[in-house]
């Protein structure tokens, strides 16, 4: 049994977290910690649940925490989650980090867009935990870094196209629409109902901070020049609906492809992953078929001229975009199928 708790447990993502590991066979959940909720029950904050779980919210105390965990889950806020994942390491607790904290490998590139890291000597240790690229390295892993959401729709959309190097000169576009959840749980204008609702806007326009994650790992499968900072376009919105990423990308062909032909790289790429499923050809995906669920399902199509390919994905932001992937991270941390708890 993995001895599991979770540090800031009552966000979206906290939630999340809670939903899946109460009911998993392999996980026991021993602590949760909260700043603002300090001794009242957890399900006072998660109604769900209620008569699910007896857990009362705590300060965090990173001694005792450790001597009771395998594993902890990070719930922080950028910025605040990498000291005490370095806490929990020496302790020889495992992490799994929900922040952006450990997810640029570059210290140069997190600068640019979060400030000096605070603790870099463990950059170098922690795994990007996309199971789709680093399966390997996550079942030895002692520190993940738990992908964005926008990262990992985008990233999963684009991969096979780059693998196969079949993207051409000119701009590559990722077009992303995100529910209201992807904000987190606070209290601001453009978050509310009445603002968010029969609504639609574009936000980030000078940079959105998972741009430099996507081409990252774009760039760790591309041999091709083509992939260049300055010819990626990466654009979020959010559209008025509680959960789900919506993710269009369009990409320059370095030569022609039929649309099935490109369908069947995308499937022999995906053929052995249990949470990405490819759409027959020019079918789109849909939100509604993935929430709550920890699947991405991607479609492939082409322009009518046949030189840009335009790939769409979605997952739930909440799960395969954040909660869903770090119990799949868990379970191969700790030898369990990784569909364990998930399905």
């Amino acid at each position: 049994m993995i001895r599991v708790s979770i540090v800031g447990a009552t966000g979206y993502t906290g939630g999340e977290l809670l939903r899946y590991l109460v009911r998993h066979p392999e996980a026991k959940l021993v602590h949760v910690t909260s700043e603002h909720f300090v001794n009242q029950p957890i399900h006072t904050i998660h109604k769900f649940l209620k008569g699910r779980c007896g857990l009362i919210c705590e300060k965090l105390h990173i001694a005792e925490i450790a001597q009771d965990s395998d594993m902890v889950f990070l719930g922080l806020p950028h910025g605040a989650a990498a000291k005490t994942a370095e806490a929990f390491i020496k302790k020889g607790t495992r992490v799994i980090d929900l922040s952006a904290d450990f997810r640029l490998s570059d210290l140069k590139t997190f600068a640019t867009w979060y400030g000096e890291h605070p603790v870099p000597a463990l950059v170098k240790k922690a795994v990007y935990g996309l199971p789709e690229r680093y399966r390997e390295q996550i079942r030895n892993a002692d520190l993940i870094a738990n992908p964005g959401c926008y990262a990992t729709t985008s990233i999963l959309a684009g991969l096979p196209l780059f693998a196969h190097h079949l993207v051409g000169k000119g701009a590559i576009i990722v077009d992303a629409k995100s529910g209201v959840t992807g904000a987190g749980r606070k209290l601001e204008t453009p978050y509310l109902y009445a603002e968010a609702n029969e609504s639609m806007m574009a936000y980030a326009l000078k940079g959105h901070r998972h741009q430099p994650e996507i081409f990252q790992e774009w760039s760790k499968v591309a041999s091709n020049k083509s992939l260049a900072a300055s010819s990626f376009i990466f654009v979020p919105h959010l559209v008025p609906m509680n959960r789900g990423i919506f993710a269009t990308l369009y990409a320059p062909l370095a030569k022609k492809i039929k649309a099935d032909a490109l369908r069947e790289i995308y499937q022999n790429f995906y053929m052995k992953e249990p949470f990405v499923t490819v759409l027959p050809p020019f079918e789109s995906p849909e939100v509604r078929a993935v929430t709550y669920t920890n699947q991405c399902h991607i479609g492939v199509a082409l322009d009518r001229s046949g030189t840009h390919a335009i790939i769409t994905a979605v997952t739930d932001n909440l799960v395969k975009g954040a909660s869903g992937q770090a119990i799949q991270n868990m379970n191969l941390m700790f030898g369990v199928d990784e569909t364990t708890g998930l399905l």
